[in-house]
């Protein structure tokens, strides 16, 4: 195998990984996305009162306000929500 063709080869496997990772993204962009528009119209009064699920719901909107606005933009525009300017 000539040095170009190693070259070309790496470049198409490169190409390849990238794609994936982007394609990878935006399934992790759809499920953030989903999360937080549950998080936004979930009624805290309505969870039953297991500490689990309690627990749980914590960790997630955590993790939610965690992310960058620029994020948390990008997960609510893959599912097509919108912020709530008054937040």
């Amino acid at each position: 195998m000539t040095l170009q063709a190693m070259k070309e080869d790496e470049a198409r496997l490169l190409r390849e990984e990238i794609e994936m990772l982007m394609a990878e993204r935006r399934q992790l962009l759809q499920v953030t996305g989903a999360a937080a528009v549950l998080v936004a119209n979930l009624d805290v009064d309505s969870l039953p009162d297991e500490i689990g699920t309690i627990d749980a719901a914590e960790l997630l909107a955590e993790q939610l306000n965690s992310l960058s606005e620029e994020t948390l933009r990008d997960a609510l525009e893959s599912v097509r929500a919108e912020l709530d300017p008054a937040e």
